[in-house]
Formats: C-alpha cells, sequence, structure tokens
C-alpha cells in the first residue's frame, strides 16, 4: 500500500529538509536554464496559436454577416417578384374600371408596387456592395491566417526539436527533484513554490556568501547567520524573501 505522507518512513530533521530544499532549488535552476534555450518560443506558439483562433473566428463572423446579406438579397428578390404580380394584377384590373376613381385608386396601388421595387433595387444593391467587402476582407483574413500559420508551423518545429533534444536531461532533473521532495513537507514546498513565482530569476533558496544574501547582496546580521548555519529553524531574508541556507 503506497504511504500518504512523504515524511512518514523517514523522519527528516528540519536541517535536512532545508538541504533538500536547497538541492531542489539548484536541479530547478538547471531545468531553467534548459528553457532558456526556447527562449520566447513557447509563447510566440501560443501567441500565433491565439491570433489564429482570432481570425478564425473573424471569419466566422464574416461568413454569418455574408449569408445574412445573401438570406436579405433573397428576400428583396422575393419582393420584386411579388410587386411585379402585383403591377400586372393591377394593371389588367385598369381595364375593367367603370370609373375614374377606380383608375386613380389602382394608379395608387402600381405606384405604390412600383416605389417597392425601387427600394428593394436599392437595397440590393447595397447588400452586393456590401457583400462585396465582407468577401475582400475574408480573403486578407485567409491570406494572414496562412502567413501566420507558417510562421507557426515553423516556430513549433523548432520548439518541438528543442524539447527533443533536451527532453532526457529534463527527465533525468526532474526524477531527481522527485527524490529530494520526498524529504520536504508540503508546507516547505508551498512556501518554495510561491517565492519561486514571484522573484524573476527563480531563486527562492539562496546561500549566505560573504556575510550577505546571494539573492539580494543585503547584508545578514551574525546571529542571523548563525541561525541558517544551524539549520534548525526555516530563515528568509529580511529584504527579499528568500530562504536562506548556508554557504558551500
Amino acid at each position: 500500500m503506497a504511504t500518504t505522507k512523504k515524511t512518514v518512513e523517514v523522519d527528516y530533521s528540519m536541517y535536512e529538509k532545508i538541504m533538500a530544499l536547497y538541492e531542489l532549488q539548484k536541479i530547478d535552476s538547471q531545468i531553467d536554464e534548459i528553457n532558456k534555450v526556447k527562449g520566447e518560443l513557447p509563447d510566440e506558439v501560443q501567441d500565433l496559436d491565439d491570433e489564429i483562433a482570432g481570425l478564425n473566428t473573424r471569419i466566422d463572423g464574416i461568413n454569418a454577416d455574408i449569408e445574412e446579406l445573401n438570406a436579405l438579397t433573397r428576400q428583396r428578390r422575393r419582393q420584386i417578384d411579388e410587386a411585379n404580380m402585383m403591377i400586372a394584377k393591377y394593371t389588367e384590373q385598369q381595364n375593367n374600371v367603370r370609373n375614374n376613381r377606380e383608375f386613380d385608386a389602382i394608379s395608387k396601388e402600381i405606384e405604390y408596387q412600383e416605389l417597392e421595387i425601387k427600394l428593394a433595387e436599392k437595397n440590393l444593391k447595397e447588400y452586393a456592395a456590401a457583400i462585396k467587402v465582407k468577401k475582400s476582407k475574408a480573403e486578407e483574413t485567409e491570406a494572414l491566417i496562412a502567413e501566420r500559420n507558417i510562421d507557426l508551423t515553423a516556430k513549433r518545429t523548432e520548439l518541438d526539436n528543442i524539447e527533443a533534444e533536451t527532453a532526457d536531461q529534463v527527465k533525468e532533473l526532474e526524477a531527481q527533484a522527485e527524490v529530494a521532495k520526498k524529504k520536504i513537507d508540503d508546507r516547505l514546498l508551498t512556501a518554495y513554490g510561491r517565492i519561486r513565482s514571484k522573484v524573476h530569476n527563480g531563486l527562492a533558496v539562496v546561500t549566505v556568501q560573504r556575510d550577505a544574501c546571494s539573492g539580494c547582496f543585503n547584508r545578514i546580521p551574525p546571529q542571523r547567520q548563525v541561525e541558517v548555519s544551524q539549520g534548525k529553524k526555516l530563515i528568509v531574508c529580511e529584504y527579499c524573501g528568500r530562504i536562506l541556507v548556508p554557504g558551500e
């Protein structure tokens, strides 16, 4: 049955835990150095992925607009056909009118249908112009997507090559890190992770060198240095918040 607590089998002293934390820091720093080889590639790949997704969303929106304009175009054409049918019907009725009043009433209906046709034809021209603009934007966006896909393929290939070249080394370092973590309780690991996330160089655990913190280079009082060397409790630099360990 697997143990549920890392420190159950061996009761490590605080000094051993702190030094294991320092060992973990050295391992993580090596992984950080390997990751530096990737440079900005991971971020660039992610940015290109996001940009392409955004461009595809834009294409979807443009196509939806074009479909809506096409639907409106069909609707206006139906209106023109219906208006022409009404004009033909009214024209025939005019031939059978009995007085001028009926003739004038039908003439007004014909005039109304003709105005409806003119308005619909005006709309059709507007829709056609809008569709042309939309299609042009779609073509520009598709061309941009093609360019970005070329960039993405190149950068992703470069990143994949770097990761393939360093995979074995990173795997070995990660295995070493797991060994070190077995000596460290969760509280210390959490503190370590929190500090690492806040400092620019990822150094959460640093040594005292020449009476100073090797993380921020501020002087450490003698009594504080004694406490660090004893390793009976966790000591952090009062200036930068990093965990202090004895110099090597």
